[in-house]
């Protein structure tokens, strides 16, 4: 190892406070969540006050609507989060401990999960409002990544999901018990990749500001479906390709599969993260595929 960072002296929790021999923290992790639908919020209300986005120079939607449509996305968030982390990446464990389903302070959400969950809500929400899904979809597929980008450098100040061991000179010294076991790795100390902040620059960063210029300076708002293809596409491209780099889960690793793949094909094999990222590559380019053609 040529040289590694050592991890920042940065605590989880930004205050605790003990209320009737209950000790209640605010965590960077909650606070990040809160901070980016809070982000969110301000994307969508900016692009309804420009009306020259949209198609007939109209918005899908009042900011009426914006309260309402936020309640209906948070529930999507945590509760689809939640059954995501549950159903893909321990199963077998909480269907022996079913009561620890609902405990979400303990840990373990899921993005896809997340997504599906908000997908499913977006879609009441329009029904509801007769609001056009295909608009509605565009401005929140825009609006999701503040908050990507700020949930993943959340993960990196807890300490978690991060990469796999490197001597790269970025690397980084987590401190837990758990990112020390290096098998493979000779020296002491062992330096992972900051998988977490790969993950907040392509997810969040850069597919953030493509999606931005997109919409407001070449008019992708004005063919219904394009923004919303191009973050599926982006976001599934990226997480694909940092998973060369993350951890695989600890419950698809063992001693005969070190790699951690979900699926196992002898020499090479995919990650679960590769696994759920595969089928929102596809659909994202078939969606931009289908928003182009009907804009001919």
């Amino acid at each position: 190892m040529l040289a590694a960072l050592s991890f920042p002296n940065i605590s989880p929790e930004i205050f605790a406070i003990e209320v009737f021999g209950f000790n209640l923290a605010l965590r960077w992790y909650a606070l990040t969540y809160i901070a980016g639908i809070a982000l969110g919020w301000m994307v969508i209300a900016a692009m309804i006050r420009r009306p020259h986005l949209w198609p007939n120079d109209t918005p899908p939607l009042k900011h009426r609507h914006l309260e309402d449509l936020l309640t209906y996305i948070v529930v999507g968030v945590i509760v689809g989060g939640r059954l995501g982390f549950v159903t893909f990446y321990k199963p077998a464990y909480y269907l022996q401990n079913p009561l620890e389903i609902p405990m979400i302070w303990t840990g373990g959400m899921s993005f896809h999960g997340g997504f599906i969950g908000v997908v499913l809500a977006v879609i009441l929400f329009s029904r509801k409002h007769k609001i056009p899904l295909p608009h509605l979809s565009d401005v929140i597929a825009l609006a999701a990544t503040p908050a990507i980008f700020l949930v993943r450098c959340a993960n990196f100040i807890n300490g978690e999901l991060w990469g796999r061991p490197t001597d790269a000179p970025w690397g980084v010294i987590f401190p837990s018990e758990a990112a020390q076991d290096c098998p493979t790795v000779a020296e002491i100390l062992c330096a992972r990749h900051p998988s977490q902040l790969y993950e907040a620059t392509l997810e969040g960063l850069i597919l953030g500001l493509l999606l931005h210029y997109l919409c407001i300076r070449r008019g992708a708002f004005k063919l219904p479906w394009l923004t919303t293809g191009m973050f599926l596409a982006g976001y599934g491209a990226s997480r694909f390709l940092v998973e060369f780099f993350r951890q695989p889960d600890a419950q698809f690793r063992g001693p005969e599969n070190p790699l951690g793949w979900a699926l196992d094909f002898g020499n090479w094999g995919v990650t679960m993260g590769q696994l759920l990222s595969t089928p929102m590559i596809a659909l994202g380019l078939i969606v931009i595929m289908l928003a182009k053609r009907n804009a001919l």
